[in-house]
């Protein structure tokens, strides 16, 4: 068999290649991929190196059970279905829906906001489409939104849970490439960000540019106050709420002797925050109660990891743990009185362990104190609770079941990858990159276009698991560095869920959405802020320090130094640049606003979302200049 081979010209390396090819074919037909790249790998490797190839599977299989990093994942996925059954995000939802009420668009701002909170505190793409579609579609729906701009939102803010930490993809990256979680967890967060305000940033000017598209609310946030008993009117309507913000933020800056811009960031934070508990009570009670435990958790969890106070795995198990904490004071029965009183005493007592903590308090004392506090007070909650064994066995069983996926999924990669690199599959490729004589730049448009295109017939395991290897020993030829390159990879993949034919997301809402919504709406919902990805990906290859910046902060010791657009111009013409493309993004989109009850011309056709997308961009590039030239005029 090998000599017709080699007499055919097909040595080991062109057979590595075949067997790509083949696993791409397979996919397309529908063969499950962990078993695929198995079969694959042992096949290939048997013809290459016969029995060693079984020694081969029974070592990788031992290496993935044995990877400590991949111990936070089963953890991670179980914080995240426990809280998606807790009953959070129906509250998490109503409050800022009520917040974001005279704003443009706020039923569709309030689902963005409440999906990129909730992908924090979960990180699953599934649950949050799914979750948002029976919760926030439906609400857009009957408030009159189009439907091409409500799944649009659903989807778009649905999928950032694989990328904003904590991301499984991330930690599947970060395995395969030997980056560190932890810095990448650091890096992404700030695309994460920028991505979720790009997209609001999008359905605010679709809504400037068409009302009909989201028509505004006519609930009053003033109605939700009489919810709220009149003691409880009383105080946040009194100086009391700035008194002891006043009191909290003056004492951390005595004791950690902060500079003069924390100190300005805080009295403007406190001015809001005085004026919405006097103007607003009902509704910044209802954030209150809804965001803060679920900041608590997300702090709790993707804090100690970014500080290095604790391991992801360690992080992941207290995520775990605070999980079913918060799931049981949401699901518990308040109709007994000394229950009440016993979660009221309990949130002063843990906002005064917060305090000490920031103040004098050490880390250890109050990890110790709040776990101790927090299991007495949740063990007598447990009795007719709604999160009930019900719920837990339901978690238990989705998070073993995508373990299992992942762990089948890691092993037959590792297999796959292990044979393609001793057939020497990658030194075809290699050559084919090095004969385009590609700079840097080059190299990394098109990996990323080539990881784009793979989107949209492959889920985003297939791309991490077995392409990112192949480009991986690349990355070292052209001098880019892996942790900047995940990154951008991160916010490439985003479109593997937006783009048909293998589209997870539009096709988990069509499941829930009614039967009447068709699903060639969704995608071209989803086009335009599926665009918004790429505009975000040429940012952050633009101005590094978007995705760096972070990292480098909270470890000095290994900076990663990527030489970006904004590096090799003078800050005054930055500044300048960004004034200019501020002044004429403000100009054009002034004279595409509607006049006196008359819209443009285009406004309502096909070209209406590629407009809005054009403005989005403006400001966007607009706003980046700005802050880069007046950060560096600063420095």
């Amino acid at each position: 068999m090998s000599a017709y081979l080699a007499s055919m010209g097909i040595g080991n390396a062109e057979l590595g290649v075949i067997m790509l090819f083949m696993f791409v074919v397979f996919i397309m037909l529908g063969f499950p991929i962990a078993f695929t790249l198995m079969a694959l790998g042992v096949f290939f490797g048997y013809y290459a190196m016969g029995d060693l190839v079984f020694s081969l599977v029974v070592q990788r299989t031992y290496s993935v059970m044995t990877n400590d990093v991949l111990i936070s994942i089963p953890l991670f996925v179980f914080m995240g279905y426990v809280i998606e059954r807790a009953n959070v995000l129906d509250r998490l939802f109503r409050s800022l829906q009520l917040a974001a009420g005279p704003i443009p668009a706020s039923l569709a701002l309030a689902t963005l906001a409440t999906c990129a909170i909730f992908a924090t505190a979960t990180g699953i793409v599934g649950a949050v489409v799914t979750l948002m579609g029976l919760l926030a579609f439906p609400a857009m729906l009957r408030a009159g939104y189009d439907v091409k701009i409500s799944a649009a939102v659903v989807c778009a803010g649905g999928c950032l849970g694989i990328l904003i930490p904590p991301s499984v993809m991330l930690i599947l990256y970060g395995a395969t490439a030997g980056v560190s979680v932890v810095k990448l967890y650091a890096g992404a967060f700030f695309p994460g960000i920028m991505l979720a305000g790009l997209y609001m940033l999008l359905t605010i000017v679709l809504a400037l540019l068409n009302p009909k598209l989201a028509p505004k609310l006519t609930d009053n946030p003033s109605d939700i106050d009489k919810e709220l008993s009149p003691g409880a009117l009383k105080f946040f309507r009194s100086p009391m709420p700035s008194v002891l913000y006043a009191a909290f933020i003056g004492a951390v800056i005595w004791f950690h002797d902060l500079g003069a811009t924390w100190v300005a960031v805080f009295i403007v934070f406190g001015i809001g925050n005085a004026y919405y508990a006097w103007r607003l009570p009902g509704v910044y009670f209802t954030l209150l109660s809804s965001f803060l435990p679920l900041g608590a958790l997300i702090a709790s969890a993707l804090g100690t990891i970014v500080f290095g106070i604790a391991t992801p795995s360690e992080a992941a198990a207290m995520g775990s743990l605070g999980a079913l904490i918060l799931a049981l004071l949401y699901g518990a029965n308040y109709d007994v009185a000394w229950k009440r009183w016993m979660v009221s005493i309990y949130g002063v007592a843990a906002g005064a362990l917060l305090v000490g903590l920031f103040l004098f308090v050490p880390f250890r004392t109050f990890a110790i104190s709040f776990l101790l506090m927090t299991v007495v007070v949740a063990l007598p909650l447990i009795p007719y609770n709604r999160f009930g064994f019900t719920a837990l066995s339901e978690s238990i069983y989705l998070t073993a079941r995508t373990t299992a996926m992942v762990c089948w999924l890691f092993i037959g990669s590792f297999i796959f990858s292990a044979v393609f690199a001793y057939l020497g599959g990658h030194g075809p490729i290699e050559k084919f990159v090095l004969w385009m004589n590609l700079n840097s730049t080059g190299f990394m448009v098109l990996a990323q276009v080539i990881i784009f295109v793979l989107g949209w017939p492959l889920e985003w395991t297939e791309i991490i698991v077995i392409f990112m290897p192949i480009f991986l020993p690349l990355l070292k030829t052209f001098d880019i560095d892996p942790l900047f390159f995940g990154l951008l990879v991160a916010l490439n993949i985003q479109t593997s869920f937006l783009s048909p034919p293998v589209a997870m997301a539009p096709f988990y809402l069509k499941g829930v959405a009614p039967s009447w919504v068709n699903i060639n709406d969704i995608f071209r919902g989803v086009l335009p802020y599926m665009l918004v990805v790429i505009v975000s990906m040429v940012m952050l290859y633009a101005f590094p320090q978007i995705g760096l910046a972070m990292p480098n902060y909270l470890y000095p010791g290994s900076k990663t130094t990527v030489a970006g657009f904004a590096e090799t111009i003078n800050a005054t013409y930055l500044f300048g640049g960004g004034v200019v493309a501020m002044v004429i993004t403000g100009a054009l989109f002034w004279r595409a606003l509607p006049a006196g009850g008359k819209m443009h011309r285009w406004v309502g056709t096909e070209f209406e979302p590629y407009a809005a997308l054009f403005f989005t961009t403006g400001v966007a590039l607009s706003f980046t200049l700005l802050l880069s030239g007046a950060i560096k005029l600063w420095l």
